[in-house]
């Protein structure tokens, strides 16, 4: 029988996914996926910055080279592939079809003027594979869904196609729970997008012991009577499966689990802060421990600078909840339903997220539906007719979106959330801020919320070839460090180990790793170095004039 495959890929801000199927029985056959972005930085706008900085053109062929690594652990033979469907949101999507994206990198259509650049539509396309450079069979039809607009793009509108968000009655809310944090309300038949700057605590970056979900990874909290914490951590096919239950004092373990943690992913974050609040082992803004930290085991620990980065993520969500309902004219109290898409919405316990703000707490329903970008990429390889159909859905939802970047209602709401995660403001302040402002006060919390899970996993179905996680999927960013006097601040600064810095002959060459980096939203090492001569946008390739 003659051998046909699709590939289905997700491009995340946070990593990427590719999964083979076999065109004759539809059936998935392997799943590879990162644990990074090949280009530095946590979140979109440092991508952009990064391809701006250093060229568009390399920043595609980093991505490229990066989906080749994927393509060649999915388990078929790529030169009888016949089609590919590729979802992610609209910088990624632009930066892999190496097209215009200085229209996503400013904001405010006068400033885009003065700088001569135009807004351009981010339609449906096929393309071939030889000509965008994948490693396969070069006539291989290369399917692109349409962005929704500017930064709602395929990924979002993923996440209505593949529940039933579309079709339901109720005033309902679907968020993607990733760095970008995507979201739409659905209020009779109108569908209103936004778009928050979640920052990367979302998806476990930025956190020191954080990573993004997979195995080892901490998924979620349950306090127990005697006062231990009872961890929840992915097993190697990522399922949620019991871990240690620890002292969150001291670490110590109390009773061992059936897998080690390596670290704490994005629900495990929530999980984390959650349960410190029930339990009286944290307030907004503040961890009421001794020496201001969470054990969960010997060297996995959440501290006081952790808190922030989630109190930034809380608060950007919460914010947009505020924008969306405030611009359509309801109360957050009328929002019933709540779609939640990607890793951590998956992964999320919904009575914890409605806890903290990161969905509406009134809500009386969930919907967890897995990684729906890519669920709607294997959909687009099974049946291409379908990518008709999808650029309709985009350009009914196009018109009613609200950029909150411009909007003063979530600049407003996003300045007291943070008040209150970063700061400790009390709920009664947070309560006559949001009236001072016009806004509606925090509403109190739902506890019984019905929860539908569409899905057990991120991915449901890996494929009979299962999960394969390829790592080092970056570049070295390489340069000399004039004057530098060899005291490895920059070095000791870096929480994620991307920095080298070597002694050749008389000069100092400092080298870092591009998939680790968290790039232009960092710049700790920038920081730390102690004569100002380290300047990542000086940095060359390595091998590279």
């Amino acid at each position: 029988m003659h051998e046909r495959y699709g590939v289905a890929i997700d491009i995340g801000t946070s990593g990427l996914r590719a999964q083979s199927i076999d065109l004759a029985d539809k059936r998935v056959i392997g799943t590879a996926i990162t644990l990074r972005h090949p280009l530095p930085g946590a979140n979109v706008m440092d991508h952009l910055h990064f391809a701006i900085d250093v060229g568009q053109d390399f920043s595609n062929r980093l991505i490229i080279r990066a989906l080749n690594r994927l393509l060649h652990e999915i388990g078929i033979d790529l030169e009888k592939v016949e089609r590919v469907a590729v979802c992610g949101n609209p910088i990624q999507l632009s930066l892999f079809q190496n097209m215009e994206i200085r229209d996503l990198a400013y904001a405010g259509e006068r400033a885009k003027a003065k700088l001569g650049v135009e807004n351009i539509r981010r339609d449906k396309k096929v393309l071939k594979a030889g000509a965008l450079g994948l490693d396969m069979n070069p006539e291989a039809d290369v399917m692109v869904p349409p962005a929704v607009k500017h930064e709602i793009g395929a990924d979002a509108l993923a996440m209505m196609y593949e529940t039933d968000f579309l079709e339901t009655k109720d005033i309902a809310m679907v968020t993607d729970f990733g760095t970008n944090a995507e979201m739409a309300l659905k209020v009779g038949d109108d569908i209103f997008t936004g778009s928050a700057a979640a920052g990367p605590a979302i998806e476990g970056q930025h956190i020191k012991r954080g990573m993004l979900a997979a195995p080892g990874a901490v998924s979620d909290i349950e306090p127990q009577a005697d006062g231990g914490w009872q961890t929840y951590a992915l097993n190697d096919v990522m399922y949620t499966i019991p871990s240690d239950k620890v002292d969150p004092l001291t670490g110590s373990v109390l009773v061992p689990g059936a897998t080690k943690i390596r670290g704490i992913t994005g629900t495990g974050v929530i999980g984390i802060v959650a349960t410190g609040l029930n339990t009286g082992l944290m307030r907004p803004g503040k961890i009421l421990t001794a020496d201001k930290v969470v054990r969960l085991q010997e060297g996995v620990v959440f501290d006081n600078d952790d808190f922030v980065e989630v109190g930034k993520t809380i608060a950007a969500f919460t914010a947009g909840h505020i924008t969306l309902a405030t611009e359509c004219g309801i109360s957050i109290r009328d929002i019933k339903s709540m779609y939640m898409s990607g890793a951590s919405g998956t992964y999320m316990s919904s009575l914890k997220a409605a806890r903290i703000g990161l969905i509406p707490g009134t809500v009386s329903r969930t919907v967890q539906a897995g990684n729906t970008s890519l669920a709607m990429a294997r959909d687009l390889v099974r049946e291409p007719e379908l990518l008709d159909q999808l650029q309709t859905e985009a350009d009914n939802i196009r018109a009613r979106h609200i950029m909150f970047a411009n909007s003063k209602v979530f600049e407003n709401a996003f300045a007291v959330e943070l008040g209150v995660w970063t700061q400790g403001m009390p709920s009664d302040a947070e309560d006559k801020m949001l009236k001072h402002f016009g806004l509606e006060p925090r509403p109190p919390l739902n506890k019984d919320i019905e929860v539908v899970k569409l899905v057990q996993r991120d991915i449901q179905d890996l494929g009979a070839m299962g999960l394969k996680v390829v790592e080092n999927i970056g570049i070295d960013l390489i340069g000399e460090l004039e004057g530098c006097i060899g005291d490895m601040r920059c070095v000791k600064a870096c929480q994620e180990d991307a920095i080298v810095v070597r002694q050749e002959g008389e000069a100092w060459i400092i080298i870092i790793a591009s998939d680790k980096c968290m790039g232009t939203a960092c710049r700790r090492c920038e920081r730390a170095c102690k004569i100002k001569t380290l300047k990542l946008e000086k940095l060359r390739i390595a091998g590279v004039a």
